[in-house]
Order: C-alpha cells, then structure tokens, then sequence
C-alpha cells in the first residue's frame, strides 16, 4: 500500500492537477503537501481547507440518509466514527478544489485535498481517480 508521499506524487499526474496535500481536518495539519499553494501559505491553505472539511463532516444536513430515507447517521456522535460525507467539491471560475475524506485505523479525521486547473483538469475523472488513491493510501 503506497504511503503519503507516493499518493501525493500520484495525485500530481492527474491531469490539470497544481497541488495536492494529506491534511488532518480535526488540527489542520498538513501530514504531506505536494505542488502549488495559494498565496505561497501552505500552513494556511491546510487550515482554510481543514475548515471546510471539518464544517461539511459535522452538519447534520449532510448526514446520510439509510434505507428506505431514514436519518441513520444523522448523529455525528454515533455509528463509526467517519463522517458521512464522502467528498467536497468547490469549482471557482479557474480552479476545481476537491476534498476526500480517507478512512482510518486510528481516531482521527484525514482528508485528501486536490486543486486542479479547470481548463486542463476533468471534474469526475479527478473524482475517480482520488478515490481510487484514497482507498489504497496506507496511514500508520
């Protein structure tokens, strides 16, 4: 299973892709960063992004509905710990911001952020292919 470092790079031949990073969404720590970052911050982007990250998680508007239409996981205090929400996705007029949450084997909230260029990334292609790293991403 490929580590942070090896995801990041891969995240990085996505087409359109500018950076990338492995950020803790509880803290706001980057655990890795790889490309561009907005106004040469990369402490800052984590946290900004961390933010939404940690808004979106904790909503109950976003909770999962269950079968048949049920609130099961409306409570962000039971069931397993992750959040209900798969990814965030913020388009601007140039830029595409994606944000994956990634499960762990320890207590703790980790997402996988990906910011591309909208001329040159894909949306659902990009979406594809970080849940594909996501889901191979080893964290120890």
């Amino acid at each position: 299973m490929p580590g942070i470092d090896e995801c990041l790079l891969e995240a990085m031949t996505v087409n359109g892709a500018r950076g990338a990073a492995v950020i803790e969404w509880t803290s706001g720590l980057a655990l890795g960063m790889v490309g561009e970052v907005r106004d040469e911050d990369p402490e800052a982007t984590a946290a900004e992004t961390a933010e939404l990250a940690r808004m979106a998680a904790e909503q109950r508007a976003f909770a999962a509905l269950g079968p048949g239409g049920d609130k099961s996981g409306a409570d962000p205090d039971e069931g397993d710990g992750e959040p209900a929400v798969e990814d965030v996705i913020v388009t601007t007029r140039t830029c595409y911001h994606l944000l994956r949450f990634v499960e762990t084997a320890f207590d703790s909230g980790v997402f996988f952020y990906l910011w591309l260029d909208r001329r040159e990334g894909n949306l659902a292609l990009a979406r594809i292919r970080l849940r594909d790293m996501c889901g191979r991403l080893a964290l120890i």
